[in-house]
């Protein structure tokens, strides 16, 4: 269980998809023009999050590493498409107001990175946490926007037309937002993708742009893993290797130097 909670507090805090990981800044930008269509669009997400993620379990044996990925998408594609059925039967405003961007989960990072061969239990926190971290994200720039440019939050008004900038429900006025909350984040040295005090080879990533073989995926942040932990133990052999090698050399210098005393001794009596 707390492994659950763990995963939990991931997507939430410490790999918050959103402010921490940069991840799935196309809808991030796109649809924060009011809370309630962020909000909208995190839940969407975090419920194809959850379904694709035990599905993707449930038949970790059965796909083939080969077809992975294909299969993936596929599993990923048909959630979204049923919970866009779900929108335009149930809630159509939504579904209007998200438009393309309900599709184009099918590629989200988020979706894809978070697949994994983990548990149904594990997967599903993993799916849940990292889902709730995305809405926080959303509605969090989605509520900023629509004071600054509409004057109200979820729809209510409480500030007069006169105070109203425009210019933060347009699209530019995502990515200024965005850095706003990202600067108070670096101020109050909170978890973001741009206060990192860690080396780049302490990145969960590895932090090698130029040679990145794929997203921050769980497999691939187990290889990461799996490679600098083989490196350090190469690092920690070597260097107990070495600290032997200069332990057998102070020895043999040691003996060396009571043998010539002890010669020295024996030339000395000889003398007398």
């Amino acid at each position: 269980m707390n492994s659950c909670t763990e995963r939990l507090k991931n997507g939430i805090i410490t790999e918050n998809p959103t402010f921490v990981m940069m991840l799935g800044m196309c809808p991030t930008l796109a649809v924060t023009s009011s809370a309630i269509n962020g909000l909208g669009m995190g839940l969407t997400t975090t419920a194809v999050l959850i379904l694709s993620n035990v599905f993707i379990s449930l038949l970790r044996k059965v796909i083939p590493d080969k077809v992975r990925i294909p299969a993936f998408i596929v599993i990923v594609a048909t959630f979204v498409t049923l919970i866009q059925l779900l929108l335009q039967a149930y809630l159509p405003s939504l579904n209007k107001a998200l438009g393309v961007y309900i599709p184009l989960i099918v590629v989200n990072c988020i979706i894809l990175g978070r697949a994994s061969k983990n548990p149904v239990l594990s997967s599903a926190f993993d799916g849940l946490g990292m889902g709730l971290g995305f809405t926080f994200g959303l509605t969090c720039i989605g509520i900023c926007r629509e004071i600054l440019g509409a004057g109200a939050i979820f729809g209510h008004q409480f500030i007069p037309d006169d105070y109203h900038i425009t210019f933060f429900v347009l699209a530019p006025g995502a990515f200024l937002v965005l850095s706003f909350l990202t600067a108070i984040q670096n101020k109050l040295k909170m978890p973001s993708a741009t206060n990192v005090e860690k080396a780049d080879d302490e990145i969960a990533c590895g932090g090698n742009c130029a040679s990145c073989v794929g997203n921050c995926s769980v497999a691939n942040k187990g290889l990461v893993e799996a490679e600098r932990a083989a490196q350090k133990a190469a690092a920690a052999k070597a260097k107990a290797e070495a600290a032997a090698k200069a332990k057998a050399a102070k020895e043999a210098k040691a003996k060396a130097e009571a043998e010539t005393k002890a010669k020295e001794a024996a030339s000395d009596r000889k003398e007398d």
